[in-house]
């Protein structure tokens, strides 16, 4: 194996992006290169730390041996002896190959974290000996390593992985009613395992909270309203792109490298902007006044709470993006104002105002990205209107309007810049491009107005502290794609509220391991690592005796040389292999065969 780098040029600078890459030769004697690791664009000391580790796997490589057996029809010569066992070497089954890496590093992350010892205090085992720590463990990796529906993880998933080899259990884990039942008993110690996650934060990775991001999702439900009084599956505005669906609505803070604090449920129909001012009060309860800085997208702080946050003691500090109506009122004013230069690439307008300072900032970088994106859609629409004006003739009136939907939802950031005009009678329509709303959308182009009570904050820091609002993008977009938190399908309002809790659960393991990545590679992801680990698998070798009884191992696969380089990296070590086992000769016969 060994590193090889690749040069791109983006945005008119070159990056060198690496990855591990190893040779295998194939039929005809060919060399072909394997990519085993994506490692993105790291610095040299890093890329020295992986050039020694890759030096320290390929020296110490040990060569394969040749082992001496005792089958049972080779073993003239050997002294009588008590100990030795012939074993029957013909009949050897290979049973239950079963996932086994990816299990054990989700475990691993959960030990992290001390979840076990969290866990274990406050779900006490039920007087029938359900353990339901690790039943919520169980949950947790189903939901981190392969989510779905509790009866798919009770029909097929657990067994087809090593979490019973790893937690010393059995099926019993997997009981369908113990699976659900679980999600009763994780409401009441919500509040306390934010209390948890604070003190790891800052143990394991040295994290402050001088710095809150602050945003919203919603989550959608398979599920037929109306519902009762109190509920909080609600029609509102769905930012999943389905309005006819009921949903909840998810609060969620977390520190601007993606580390979670706290999270609320709110009903479906919330507004936005009603729910800062309750968060605000529940961090200020849980980790006591501070001078800390709210980092919010527009839409979220109203004028009331804004106001009380400047007027608060010691004073909330914060910085917000500021909506387009406002930018409107005074583009005026800034446009006498002097450009500055807060860094290479950005430069900002400032503007103090009652209190407040706003920050209106170009970065050529976002400029050269949001022009692109409106070209490439203005070009598509516009040959997409010249189609459907060929077509105008032949088509009808509703068939027409239906093309234009499709048209605009496709191009939505181009249809703002085109006025169709469509005749009343037939499906005729003229189209022409609306060059005032293209010279201002020019100009806006790659330009944010925010705005703050950081009255002396230096620009460029505000506009650092602004871009840190993609982590809690990531924080949502995790939750939805890889941990798939939608749709939910329970019925009841306790259980929905535990799905989410689950899932807030997984992505802490997720982000644990993300962090341990930083220092890697940036271009290394969780998932990936999660996908190289399942690779592993555990299986069982049964191996018949002369004297009716059956030697059982139970061994993981030793993991390829990318992913050992791997475990190296992150300071792993994998457990010895569990000790072989040798049944009862009355016993054997009773062993199933797979």
């Amino acid at each position: 194996m060994f590193l090889r780098g690749k040069i791109r040029q983006k945005d008119g600078k070159q990056h060198r992006y690496w990855s591990v890459v190893e040779n295998r030769r194939v039929a005809g004697g060919r060399v072909v290169q394997k990519h085993v690791l994506y490692l993105g664009e790291i610095n040299s000391s890093q890329e020295l730390a992986w050039r020694k580790s890759i030096e320290v796997l390929e020296d110490g490589a040990e060569r394969p041996r040749n082992l001496s057996l005792f089958p049972d029809d080779q073993c003239e010569g050997i002294a009588p002896d008590a100990s030795i066992v012939r074993v029957k070497l013909s009949a050897l089954r290979l049973c239950r190959p079963r996932q086994w890496g990816a299990c054990w590093l989700a475990l691993k992350l959960w030990e992290e974290l001390q979840l076990d010892r969290f866990w274990a205090a406050r779900l006490p085992p039920s007087r029938k000996g359900t353990r339901w720590d690790q039943e919520l463990f169980v949950l947790v990796a189903y939901r981190l390593l392969a989510p779905g529906s509790e009866w798919r993880l009770h029909r097929q998933w657990f067994e087809r992985t090593a979490l019973a080899d790893l937690l010393g259990a059995d099926f019993g884990l997997a009981e369908i009613h113990k699976l659900y039942r679980c999600h009763d008993r994780l409401a009441e110690h919500r509040q306390a395992l934010f209390d948890h996650l604070v003190g790891r934060w800052r143990d394991l990775f040295n994290a402050n909270f001088d710095i809150l991001l602050y945003d919203l999702t919603s989550t959608y439900f398979e599920a037929d309203p109306p519902f009762a009084e109190g509920d909080k599956r609600r029609f509102g505005y769905s930012r999943d792109h389905r309005p006819d669906c009921v949903q909840v609505v998810i609060a969620l803070v977390v520190t601007p490298d993606g580390l979670p604090l706290a999270y609320e449920v709110l009903s479906g129909n919330t507004a936005d902007k009603t729910t800062l001012r309750d968060f605000l009060a529940k961090i200020e309860r849980q980790y006591g006044k501070a001078r800390r800085v709210w980092l919010m997208d527009r839409g979220i702080p109203s004028e009331e709470v804004l106001a009380e946050m400047r007027q608060a003691d010691p004073p909330v500090q914060y910085l917000v993006g500021t909506p387009k109506g406002r930018l409107n009122r005074l583009e005026q004013t800034l446009l006498e104002k002097p450009w500055q230069e807060a860094r290479p690439g950005v430069q900002v307008k400032l503007l103090p105002q009652d209190g407040e300072l706003y920050v209106f900032a170009e970065s050529a970088d976002r400029v050269a990205k949001e022009r692109s994106m409106r070209r490439r859609q203005l070009k598509w629409l516009w040959a997409r209107l010249k189609e459907l004006h060929r077509m105008s003739a032949t088509l009808k009136r509703d068939e027409l309007f239906i093309k234009l939907g499709q048209a605009k939802e496709r191009a939505p950031t181009g249809w703002r810049l085109v006025d169709i005009e469509v005749d009343r009678e037939s499906a005729m329509f003229i189209y022409a491009l609306d060059r005032k709303k293209l010279r201002q959308a020019r100009r806006r182009e790659g330009r944010y107005l925010l705005r703050s009570n950081l009255t002396e904050g230096d620009p460029a820091t505000l506009w650092s502290y602004y871009l840190q609002l993609v982590k809690i993008e990531e924080a949502f977009k995790t939750l939805k794609s890889d941990l798939a938190i939608r749709p939910i399908y329970h019925q009841e309002q306790g259980r929905i509220e535990a799905h989410i809790f689950i899932a807030f659960l997984a992505y802490c393991l997720q982000v644990t391991i993300g962090q341990r990545l930083r220092g890697l590679a940036p271009g290394l992801t969780p998932r990936t690592v999660f996908e190289k680990f399942a690779a592993v698998q555990m299986i069982d070798v049964h191996i018949p005796t002369t004297d009716g009884r059956e030697l059982l191992l139970t061994r993981y696969t030793q993991p390829e040389p990318d992913l050992k380089l791997l475990i190296d990296r992150l300071k792993l070590v994998l457990p010895e292999q569990a000790p072989p086992k040798i049944t009862a000769a009355q016993a054997a016969k009773s062993l199933p065969s797979a």
